[in-house]
């Protein structure tokens, strides 16, 4: 019951190898990896990461394998096991892990592809405790620092560089893309600039720029507009570019900012095309203003981190006291009709007996499994999972335990949680 996650991103790769470790849709990537064998998947895409989380047995195996298949070079990937992977998702919610430190979309985009994982199948017990709580991690760390203060989104780090290195007030712009980057993009710049927004659904562009006092225009009128600009702003989720090379060289066109995953806009010689890979100096400088609120939350999160590992040792627990209690029902079930037939034969008793017989045996495994149980919850609020292993490993789960594990329990908790009755450990 393991949670493991391969995890790509800008820390370690340019946007088109991000885009280029993503293939197909949510459903059908879960419906591959949970066809491979593993219990639970669960996903994360963003602009700036794509990671996956499974739940199973050899799952690092697995997502080498899987990486594998999908054609992801294993020099551009981390996998995380256990305590490391709770810890990255939390910290990724958060906002410590996004390229602008404690930027605001990360944690929709959890929620997002939480709810987007339920829906395809993928979230079980297990993810479905590890997702809420970052979740609500992430909500906490902003509620209590000041994380996500200032410009902390991909958006406003682009307005930034912009601002930088050619500055804006007075320039006209065209804003091609009304999505949330879109939005953010043109409520923090219409008023310092002559602003214009196409979107490839005319009517949305419409609205947002009637929200901001602003011009719209209609996609298919991008390349004759772009002329008459003197920065281009390129901000949607298309799957290839929708500013071509050519369309570039015909406009004149000499500032642009790409800001889209996969990239939205082609190269051409003699241009300046700002990418997310232009922001990485915005997010070190970023980063540097909040170091104070990052250990904050590092705080947070750690404390949240420890309740998390009890929460999934308290479900490990109840798995392995279910499968005890089925253990017990199969012998209880064959046991009890046993009876019944010799005692039929033996004083032609009728099926009445059968109350009776179910009666007394569902009271004797009650009573005695009662200590069991008690002590299998007791090891893991004690942070023994060694000793969950053990458990399911003697009731026929899945798990294997290692010698030298068989001798840590011996030696360690459960010997303490064993004193005082129920059954000694020699």
């Amino acid at each position: 019951m393991e949670v493991t996650s391969l995890v790509v991103t800008h820390k370690k790769v340019s946007v088109e190898e991000m885009a280029k470790a993503w293939h197909g849709d949510c459903c059908e990537i879960i419906k591959r990896v949970l066809n491979g064998g593993m219990e639970e998947c669960g996903l994360l895409y963003t602009c700036n990461r794509v990671e996956v989380y499974v739940v199973g047995k050899r799952c690092v195996e697995f997502l080498y394998e899987f990486a594998k298949e999908m054609g992801v070079c294993e020099r551009i990937y981390d996998i995380y096991e256990g305590r490391e992977c709770l810890r990255h998702i939390l910290r990724v919610a958060s906002g410590l892990e996004s390229m602008i430190v404690g930027e605001d979309q990360i944690l929709g985009q959890v929620r997002y592809f939480y709810n987007v994982c339920k829906k395809c199948g993928g979230i079980g017990e297990v993810l479905d405790l590890v997702f809420r709580k970052a979740i609500h991690v992430g909500t906490k760390v902003r509620r209590l620092t000041r994380i996500n203060k200032g410009n902390v989104s991909i958006a406003s780090a682009g307005i930034e560089l912009l601002e930088r290195e050619i500055g804006l007030r007075g320039k006209r712009v065209l804003l091609v893309g009304a999505g949330n980057m879109g939005t953010i993009i043109a409520k923090n710049i219409a008023k310092k600039v002559d602003l214009t927004i196409a979107n490839r659904t005319y009517e949305r562009g419409k609205r947002l720029a009637e929200e901001v006092g602003a011009k719209a225009i209609r996609f298919e009128e991008i390349e004759d507009f772009m002329g008459t600009c003197d920065v281009v702003i390129a901000a949607t989720s298309a799957n290839e570019p929708i500013i071509t090379k050519e369309m570039i060289e015909r406009s004149g066109i000499k500032v642009i900012l790409d800001i889209g995953v996969p990239r939205n806009v082609e190269e051409a010689p003699g241009v300046k095309i700002y990418t997310i890979d232009d922001l990485r100096r915005i997010s070190d400088e970023n980063l540097r203003k909040r170091l104070d609120e990052v250990k904050k939350a590092e705080r947070i999160i750690e404390e949240e981190l420890k309740q998390l590992e009890a929460s999934l040792r308290a479900l490990r627990a109840r798995r392995a006291i279910s499968l005890m209690y089925r253990m017990a029902e199969e012998v209880k079930r064959e046991e009890v009709m046993e009876a019944y037939h010799k005692l039929k034969a033996k004083y032609n008793l009728d099926s009445s007996v059968l109350d009776i017989l179910n009666s007394f045996a569902n009271s004797l495994i009650k009573k005695f499994l009662a200590t069991p149980t008690n002590r299998l919850k007791l090891l893991a609020s004690n942070d023994n999972l060694s000793a969950i292993k053990l458990f399911e490993f003697i009731f026929g789960g899945d798990s294997s335990v290692p010698d030298g594990e068989i001798e840590e329990i011996k030696k360690g908790e459960v010997k303490e949680a064993c004193k005082g009755g129920g059954f000694k450990l020699r």
